[in-house]
């Protein structure tokens, strides 16, 4: 209980930053601005949504994740300009999506080993090697999304990095740091099914996640 009123205290502080942002962008008629804050702030309730409309219910701990994740990125990265300010923000943000999506990756195909409307029983290697690809394959698509959106609308997400204009240093560092975060998270995921008695943050939220929608876990 006193994790959940935690992380309901610390997003409403996030959204209300990002409110204050959103009423001072539309002040100095900043309109761009003030639209992708907007966006950021609906996105934050994307997991209530989700919570409610599918009955899915996710643990504190990785909703605060996700939503920090999204306010760094969108907010301080992209609106408050961290991605050109700290040449560390965009590889730190990286990894970090590697870590949740590779945790994603891996819920997704342990609900589908362990649920009985599903005739299937994948080896825990198989589960931590679909975790890893799903985390890369993610970003891949992330990285053709920021090329089409500065060949398009002349953006600059693909930023100059290490003394290459082109972006292409930038693309591949961030798929490396994806990779290195989706294989840690692989590796602890692979850990937690051959033996779950040992012990780690990720084994914690795994467990949380189980206990709190046993539905998907019935044999």
């Amino acid at each position: 209980m006193r994790i959940r009123v935690t992380h309901q205290r610390i997003t409403i502080a996030l959204q209300l930053i990002l409110l204050g942002e959103a009423l001072f962008a539309v002040w100095g008629q900043r309109w761009f601005t003030a639209f992708l804050t907007a966006m950021i702030i609906a996105i934050t309730f994307f997991p209530l949504i989700f919570e409610r409309r599918f009955r899915i219910h996710i643990p504190p701990e990785l909703q605060l994740a996700a939503i920090g994740f999204v306010f760094a990125s969108l907010f301080l990265g992209e609106i408050r300009d961290y991605y050109t300010r700290f040449w560390w923000w965009d590889i730190a943000l990286h990894t970090t999506s590697g870590f949740l999506l590779g945790i994603l990756g891996f819920l997704l195909v342990h609900i589908m080993n362990e649920t009985e409307k599903i005739q299937v029983h994948m080896k825990p290697g198989f589960v931590a090697f679909f975790a890893f690809m799903f985390a890369l394959g993610v970003g891949a698509l992330w990285e053709i999304f920021e090329f089409t959106m500065d060949s398009l609308f002349g953006m600059n997400m693909q930023k100059p990095m290490l003394g290459d204009p082109s972006g292409l240093t930038d693309t591949m560092w961030d798929l490396i740091v994806d990779a290195t975060g989706a294989l840690v998270i692989s590796v602890l995921g692979w850990r937690y099914l051959k033996n779950p008695e040992q012990r780690s943050f990720l084994e914690r939220w795994i467990d949380s996640f189980i206990e709190r929608n046993p539905r998907f876990f019935r044999k």
